[in-house]
């Protein structure tokens, strides 16, 4: 345990004096630091309505309302620099459940420990229970994590990326 606190120290002491940096392992850091960057498009250390409209306009997304991007940049408590920026992810991140947690979740849908359920399956359970996605949110899932050939569906891959945001490198 020692080991850890001394990295979380130095990841702290590298990024400035606030605690969210010891809420990431440093290439988690790393990789935020990569898309703030690309968010901050003028290049002046703080992302504003214009750096989001632009780099929005780069994905494709080039109708988006004033208001819209006001709420955005509104979520934070004041300029959004990268300090900020990851405090906001942090704070969403906070309420993630650690990610065996969400593996174990799963497993109870595949009683054979395939590590896979069938998109069929998962997407009856997600448009009929609970908190139902829609067709848009079902859609976005497939494109994210599209089912193999056989239909099914890697779950211990979405739960890294619920986790950790971003794909693992097999």
């Amino acid at each position: 345990m020692a080991p850890k606190k001394a990295k979380r120290r130095q990841q702290q002491g590298e990024g400035g004096s606030s605690n969210v940096f010891s809420m990431f392992e440093q290439s988690q850091i790393q990789e935020y630091k990569e898309a703030f960057t690309i968010i901050d498009q003028n290049r002046d250390g703080i992302i504003s309505k214009d750096d989001l409209r632009d780099v929005l306009a780069t994905m494709g997304q080039l109708n988006v309302k004033n208001e819209e991007l006001e709420a955005m940049v509104k979520e934070a408590s004041g300029p959004i620099n990268f300090t900020v920026f990851l405090t906001m992810f942090g704070e969403k991140l906070k309420g993630a459940d650690p990610e065996d947690v969400i593996v174990s979740a799963f497993k109870v849908l595949d009683p054979e420990g395939t590590g896979s359920i069938k998109k069929e399956f998962l997407e009856e359970l997600l448009t009929t229970q609970c908190d139902r996605f829609t067709p848009e949110e079902m859609t976005n899932l497939w494109a994210a994590f599209p089912p193999d050939v056989a239909g099914n569906v890697d779950y211990k891959n979405i739960c890294y990326v619920i986790t950790h945001g971003e794909d693992k490198e097999e």
